[in-house]
């Protein structure tokens, strides 16, 4: 799952947020730096990262990519599963999608100086570009393609994901659903029992 999913998946909680979107930039032993409910964000994340990645939905989806994107085709899809949350009428509305990224920008703000020096720097362009509103966009979409080709040490061209993107599209939103019907109990599970250590 990418960011637009893991902050919706932190419910609302300031400091399971910052360790849920964090987590990527924070190596072995580091997590136990942090205050104990930003661990607690750490280790969801994780727990989301891995149910997502043995899904049999999650699965399927990547053999879509995998051709010829290899071992980045879970990045890919990733980024396709924010587009589809992004609109998803169960979830968002246009307008409340808005006002949800403004509040998790808000919230991390609060906690800049907690955050990894890496997520930083990274935090200015997700809240001046506001990422979490533009995954309901295609548009959106390429750039989130062309930002995760950029960061990747062996791709240099995302034109490809874009064209697997658009003639997939049906079969990745399928794929999707599947996968959210069981993340979001797994998830609210995993976040509670988190919140009773």
């Amino acid at each position: 799952m990418n960011y637009l999913a893991h902050a919706y998946l932190s419910f609302n909680h300031e400091q399971i947020l910052l360790g849920n979107m964090i987590s990527d930039f924070v190596k072995g032993k580091q997590q136990y730096n942090y205050p104990q409910s930003v661990h607690k964000g750490i280790v969801l994340h994780r727990a989301i990262d891995a149910f997502a990645d043995i899904h049999a939905a999650t699965k399927e989806a990547k053999t879509v990519f995998k051709k010829a994107y290899r071992l980045y085709s879970g990045a890919f899809i990733d980024v396709v599963n924010d587009h589809f949350l992004a609109l998803d009428t169960a979830t968002f509305t246009k307008d409340s999608l808005f006002e949800f990224s403004q509040t998790t920008y808000h919230l991390l703000e609060k906690q800049e100086a907690v955050m990894p020096e890496a997520f930083r720097r990274m935090f200015f362009y997700m809240r001046s570009q506001n990422w979490l509103y533009s995954y309901r966009t295609r548009e959106g979409i390429y750039q989130s393609f062309g930002g995760l080709v950029k960061r990747a040490a062996y791709l240099h061209d995302s034109s490809q994901a874009v064209e697997i993107f658009e003639l997939h599209y049906d079969f990745l939103k399928e794929c999707f659903d599947a996968l959210w019907q069981d993340m979001k109990p797994f998830a609210r599970y995993t976040f509670e029992t988190l919140l009773q250590q």
